[in-house]
């Protein structure tokens, strides 16, 4: 049993933060950010152990977007306007999706040039590629839009296979959650935004 807590330990604890901030997220609560704090910086620790050199970098990313996330519910604005409220849930602007698709190919090519030439990643494809698509999945939660679980639904499947690949069975299964979540997840942020409109 301490055997295979050393061995799991990392991938115990961030997979029930993972839990919390699933929920909490899909409530649209601010607390997910101190949740999310915390688990991406034992991220970071899981992730290098376990050669996953881009996803342990985006940890630092997360770390970033997360304090911008909360300042952002908490004081942000949209549509040139502040008010007491928290940021309200909206759809991805159809103006920036082109930009967008463009970052994540450009980071996409970045991230897979860097673990093909500097590190042993043995799983360069599919690693560049959710770290890619999670800049993008982050920053459009951060925001508060709607599609941003669409996002997350193609990065948590393709994790889902690659955990499990590299031994992190926990987490593989807390991704396999993640995509039952972000399905119902998107159904709700889609009424709520549709609301917003209307109220």
């Amino acid at each position: 049993m301490q055997t295979f807590l050393a061995n799991y330990w990392l991938d115990i604890v961030t997979t029930t933060l993972g839990i919390a901030y699933i929920i909490l997220e899909y409530h649209a609560s601010i607390w997910l950010w101190l949740v999310g704090f915390l688990m991406q910086s034992l991220g970071i620790a899981l992730y290098y152990q376990k050669g996953l050199y881009a996803d342990c970098g985006m940890e630092f990313y997360y770390l970033a977007v997360t304090i911008y996330g909360f300042f952002a519910w908490k004081f942000g604005r949209k549509g040139g306007k502040r008010d007491n409220k928290q940021l309200p849930i909206t759809h991805f602007p159809r103006h920036l999706m082109l930009l967008w698709l463009t970052i994540t190919a450009a980071i996409w090519a970045a991230i897979y040039f860097i673990l093909t030439t500097y590190t042993d990643s043995k799983v360069p494809i599919a690693d560049s590629f959710t770290t890619a698509l999670s800049v993008v999945g982050i920053w459009a939660l951060a925001r508060k839009y709607v599609e941003q679980w669409i996002i997350w639904i193609v990065v948590d499947i393709v994790t889902c296979m690659l955990y499990y690949y590299k031994d992190i069975p926990f987490k593989a299964t807390l991704y396999a959650f993640y995509v039952i979540v972000a399905i119902i997840g998107y159904r709700k942020w889609k009424a709520a935004a549709i609301s917003n409109v209307t109220n």
